[in-house]
């Protein structure tokens, strides 16, 4: 059984999220941790104020705020009762909330995120800081959620021939077994202008042991302008990638790969960690 943890800011409940995990659970049985974070209105939550360690406090919650942070808690436990789901609740976190859910990471198997909906009204447009900082900081891997979409039935392997991207290729594998008989796509970006795939024979001989319907792909388009273009055509599909911010894939291709993709609230993306 796995342990899987969903993030909400309080206020705002993932609709998508817990679809995507519901779906889980009909496959394989989870434990499913609801954290039902504080609303803030600062920059930056994980770090402290000062070099010392002073904390940066949230604000203090309102009567009707914490109503809506209960109405919504309670919607988490009917809906998992009603699911047959088991699950816990984190809240009350006071003046540390993203830290004690960077600690809550550490001890899960896998983050779901609805990318809407986190810290919504810090900024919809594109990822908000927030969850820039989730996805960065926290300590197990991330699957960023839309509110609407289809259950994956293809995997796209975002391999850049680094480390990370493998890591997460393998986290992916071992995470979700329920979607490995999915089309299985293994594309590599030619960010270098290389004709070859890097550790071609090594990435298939892995991916091939995994995944029993593969197909590998060379994008001879300008990845850093086109992937998520090319992504809206696979429906039904999840882009899995190495750590975000880390890995040479993200790193080249965060503006027009995963932050475009995330945007676009069409796809969900998985996202590995160390």
């Amino acid at each position: 059984m796995r342990k899987i943890l969903m993030a909400f800011d309080g206020f705002h409940f993932s609709e998508g999220a817990f679809e995507f995990a519901k779906n889980l659970n009909d496959a394989n049985p989870i434990l499913l941790t609801g954290v039902f974070l504080p609303q803030a209105n600062y920059a930056n939550l994980w770090t402290y104020a000062d070099g010392v360690g002073s904390p940066i406090f949230v604000n203090v919650l309102e009567d009707e705020d914490v109503n809506v942070i209960e109405k919504n808690i309670e919607k988490f436990e009917t809906l998992c009762v009603k699911n047959h789901i088991e699950f816990r609740i984190r809240k009350d976190f006071g003046d540390l909330a993203l830290p004690e859910l960077k600690k809550e990471s550490r001890f899960s198997d896998l983050l779901i995120i609805g990318g809407e909906k986190f810290y919504e009204n810090m900024g919809s447009g594109e990822p908000n800081n927030y969850l820039k900082e989730a996805l960065q900081a926290v300590e197990c891997a991330v699957i960023v959620v839309p509110e609407k979409f289809n259950f994956p039935t293809i995997n796209i392997l975002a391999y850049d021939g680094s480390a990370s991207s493998v890591f997460a290729i393998k986290q992916f594998a071992y995470l979700l077994p329920e979607l490995l008989n999915n089309p299985t796509l293994l594309t590599y970006a030619n960010m270098n202008e290389s004709n070859q795939i890097p550790d071609e024979a090594y990435i298939e001989e892995l991916v091939t042991r995994h995944f029993t319907d593969l197909t590998v792909s060379k994008l001879e388009f300008d990845s850093r302008k086109y992937f998520a273009t090319w992504v809206k055509d696979k429906k039904s599909a999840i882009i899995i990638s190495g750590s975000f911010g880390r890995s040479a894939f993200s790193q080249l291709l965060k503006k027009s790969f995963l932050l475009e993709i995330i945007k676009d609230h069409n796809t969900p993306v998985f996202i590995g960690h160390k």
